[in-house]
């Protein structure tokens, strides 16, 4: 699928901006795999292909167990994820899907419960962001090999 704007090139400052806050994010409190699974799990939410791509890759490269990758999708259903990557998981889809109830009382009480200010603030926004330029644009993952 071809991109329908190099976003990168048409608005480079954002784009700047938005990779430093990114980068930021996955160097700060949240570093590693979990901050990776919620970029992964609202990519698939918004059936963004470039970033769940991207996700993925970064998961295996982290060490990410084949078994948590497959289940990532029915996470609520299996016993691979602790209770911070629950809330966090949780705490990432309903604020994915803001429109359909908002963040319930009981997602935001265990997310305040397991992580700081600092920690719920940016990370969900972000990945929503990225999300929504390589959805809209049409730019999909790069060819493997």
């Amino acid at each position: 699928m071809g991109s329908r704007l190099d976003y990168r090139q048409a608005a480079p400052e954002p784009f700047a901006e938005l990779m430093a806050i990114t980068k930021r994010l996955k160097s700060g409190r949240l570093a590693g795999k979990l901050v990776e699974l919620v970029f992964l799990r609202c990519s698939q939410i918004n059936r963004c292909a470039h970033c769940v791509d991207n996700h993925s890759r970064a998961l295996r490269a982290l060490g990410e167990s084949d078994e948590r990758l497959d289940c990532l999708l029915v996470w609520r259903d299996t016993p691979f994820f602790d209770r911070r990557e629950r809330a966090a998981l949780a705490f990432a889809e309903a604020m994915t899907r803001i429109d359909e109830a908002g963040v319930p009382e009981g997602v935001w009480a265990e997310a305040r419960a397991v992580f700081d200010d600092a920690e719920l603030a940016f990370a969900i926004v972000v990945i929503n962001a990225w999300n929504r330029l390589s959805v809209g644009f049409a730019h999909g993952p790069a060819p493997r090999g």
